[in-house]
Formats: C-alpha cells, sequence, structure tokens
C-alpha cells in the first residue's frame, strides 16, 4: 500500500527526500569508481523532478517541485523495456510492414481498426474489452496428422506462417507504449516453460505468482504463437488461468496462432479457447498465404 500524506507539504517532503536520496547514490557511484558519472538529463540530473526556490509577497521563502521535461521520455523508455519486445522485432511498425497480397492488407488494417478503440487523455485510459487474433486457417497440428503425402500440398494451400502477424503485433505493441498503455509482449513457448518451472521451485508460489500476475494485469497482453506449446495438463490449467483472469477484468488480448480455431482449443483446452475467440468479436482473421520468408 503507498504511504498517505495529509498535506502538500508532505508531499513535497516526500519527492525531495526521494531526489536526494537518488543524488547520494550517484554520488556514491562517482566516489565508488573514481570517474565523474555521466547523467541523461542534465536538468534533473536523473531523478525526474527539478526543485526551485520562490520568495512569497510576505518575505517568506519556499520551495516547490515539478516532473522534468524527461520524466515522459524516460517512461517511454520504461515501458518499451517491460514490454520484452523480441530483439529481431524491435524495427517493426506500420510503415515497414510489408504488403503485397490481399490478406496482408486485411491483416494490417484489422490492426489499425482495433487500435483506434484504445484512447488515452491525461491519465484517463479507454480499453477495449474486444481481443485481437491472427490464427490459420488449417492449423499446424491438424497438418501434422496428416500422412506425409498429403501433408506438403496442403501446407502449400493452406500456409500460415510468414505473413507478418507477429509483426504487426509489435508495432501495436509499441504504438500502445507510446501512448502510455502497459504492454506485455509474451512469446508462448518461452511463457510456457517459464511458468511450469516457477511450479516446480521451491519458493512457495513467489515465482509463479509473480509471472501470472504480469501476465494478468498488463493493460494489454500481446501473445505471440499462442498454441504452439507441447500440450499438458498442466499447461491447460494455466492457459485458463490467465485467459479467464484477463477474461473477468475484461482486459484485451491480442495474439496471433498457427493452430485453427479447433486445434487451438485441443492446445490450449476448450474453455480457455471459448474465452479467448469468443472475446475477438469482428476483430479475428482467419489468415493463410504466401510464406515471405520462403518467398525470399
Amino acid at each position: 500500500m503507498g504511504k498517505r500524506f495529509s498535506s502538500i507539504g508532505e508531499v513535497m517532503a516526500d519527492l525531495q527526500a526521494k531526489q536526494s536520496k537518488r543524488l547520494s547514490e550517484r554520488q556514491k557511484q562517482q566516489e565508488e569508481h573514481g570517474a565523474v558519472v555521466e547523467y541523461e538529463c542534465e536538468i534533473c540530473r536523473d531523478t525526474e523532478l527539478v526543485t526551485y526556490n520562490q520568495v512569497s509577497t510576505n518575505g517568506f521563502s519556499y520551495e516547490y517541485g515539478r516532473p522534468c521535461e524527461c520524466r515522459e521520455r524516460k517512461a517511454w523508455k520504461r515501458r518499451f523495456k517491460n514490454a520484452l519486445i523480441p530483439d529481431e522485432f524491435t524495427h517493426a511498425t506500420f510503415d515497414n510492414y510489408s504488403s503485397t497480397e490481399e490478406i496482408h492488407s486485411m491483416l494490417y488494417d484489422t490492426a489499425v481498426n482495433y487500435l483506434a478503440l484504445y484512447k488515452k487523455e491525461g491519465p484517463k485510459k479507454t480499453i477495449p474489452d474486444s481481443n485481437l487474433g491472427f490464427i490459420a486457417v488449417f492449423g499446424e497440428q491438424r497438418l501434422k496428422e496428416l500422412e506425409s503425402s498429403k501433408r506438403s500440398a496442403l501446407k502449400e494451400k493452406h500456409n500460415s506462417f510468414g505473413l507478418g502477424k507477429t509483426h504487426l503485433q509489435i508495432a501495436m505493441a509499441k504504438r500502445l507504449i507510446k501512448d502510455g498503455f502497459n504492454v506485455l509482449v509474451v512469446s508462448d513457448v518461452v511463457l510456457m516453460d517459464e511458468l511450469i518451472q516457477a511450479k516446480r521451485m521451491n519458493d512457495e508460489g513467489e515465482m509463479l505468482n509473480r509471472l501470472l500476475r504480469n501476465a494478468i494485469s498488463a493493460d494489454v497482453l500481446l501473445w505471440d504463437d499462442i498454441g504452439k506449446s507441447k500440450w499438458s495438463e498442466a499447461k491447460e490449467s494455466l492457459y485458463y488461468q490467465i485467459i479467464n483472469e484477463r477474461y473477468r477484468k475484461q482486459r484485451p488480448i491480442v495474439f496471433s496462432s498457427n493452430e485453427d480455431r479447433g486445434t487451438l482449443a485441443e492446445k490450449i483446452g476448450y474453455a480457455a479457447a471459448s474465452r479467448l475467440i469468443g472475446q475477438c468479436g469482428l476483430y479475428l482473421v482467419e489468415a493463410e498465404g504466401t510464406d515471405y520468408r520462403l518467398k525470399k
């Protein structure tokens, strides 16, 4: 629970104390390393707070502070870092998304129209209760179950790989982060492995609860390649826990998958899939086309 204040004076005293602490830590680093510490912002010396002295009309001198102009820029950087955006997609934007087929335009337009549902005016955020999903017409799991003689032809006909789904997800994440929303980007296999490992840790569930809390509390959860992880009963339970909690709290999930409606339900559980897909409404695209990686 945050600290409670009873007056503006106490608020200012607390801010100034925090600023002094940050400056002291900087000075300590300088003494320990015997070098001049370079500040990203020389105005506030990276405290994000600027204090001023002012004399009132009755002759009393007092101090007041205001946020430094660098605060919003640094907040944007922190949100970007905390989003866990993969290195290979740090340069992904809407401008450099390659659209050469009708499916690319459909994916692009759906992403842009969905983004328009998010609005931020000052501290007030408007977050839609709809999910957005890019899934396959003919799922990867269904392809694997076919005879090898039929698999290749159907894979080419119903390809869902290399369409730029992840590129658009990251472009959306970057736009949302810039607009002030808290975004978490997760890869299905990595997330599921981390959750399963956390379940096995002898820490009274501390790590597991932290991972789940991060996935549930973010304004927007971008879930890449959901259903890719190998099925297990424990994973199905975790899928349901995250998706159901976000469904209850009306917090959106932007997801992509190379599974179709049926095979995705088999991989993450029917109850979780019902909530995940059912909450998409108009913002669900079943995609297939040419794999741009093979095309290159």
